[in-house]
């Protein structure tokens, strides 16, 4: 993906963005109240290393699980042995493990559309239960907390071949 292409995909998925259907969209957490963040996304450098492609979320067993925005359920049951469950929004598509599922394949949702509870599945965060939250554009991975405006933002300078034409000397 090109910078450009990131940069269109970020300014469709803030807050309040357009949505689907040409209205806006308001993204929501996927708990309630709005979590503290254990472990933010970290990607690798190339698609093939390790990294972290989502967000972890303090959680406990049991809590309620709910859509960060308006889709269709995707994938809703376990896989190597924890709970997942996939919201396609269009285009994006958001992640959420361990969760035991209350939400079946082809549901459609609304953002804040309750879609499972935390697992007690220790691991991924330690000895601590978490929420593994993820989104992705296609093939790409993104920080899921850009749709609630809380992953950081990085400008680059966009410039021609010369930086310094058009410019006036002091």
């Amino acid at each position: 993906m090109t910078w450009s292409g990131v940069l269109l995909v970020i300014t469709t998925l803030l807050p309040a963005g357009p949505g689907p259907a040409g209205g806006a969209t308001e993204w929501r957490w996927p708990l309630r109240p709005a979590p503290q963040v254990l472990r933010p996304y970290d990607p690798p450098a190339h698609p093939w290393e390790a990294g972290h492609r989502g967000a972890d979320l303090a959680a406990r067993p049991g809590q309620a699980v709910y859509a960060a925005g308006p889709g269709r359920v995707g994938y809703a049951r376990d896989l190597a042995g924890r709970g997942v469950v996939t919201v396609i929004h269009g285009r994006l598509r958001t992640t959420y493990l361990p969760v035991r599922a209350t939400v079946r394949p082809g549901r459609v949702v609304k953002a804040g559309t309750r879609i499972g509870v935390v697992e007690g599945v220790l691991g991924h965060c330690g000895q601590v239960a978490c929420l593994h939250w993820g989104l992705r554009h296609g093939l790409s991975y993104l920080d899921p907390l850009i749709l609630v405006g809380r992953a950081p933002v990085r400008l680059l300078p966009w410039w021609d071949d010369d930086p310094t034409v058009g410019m006036t000397p002091p």
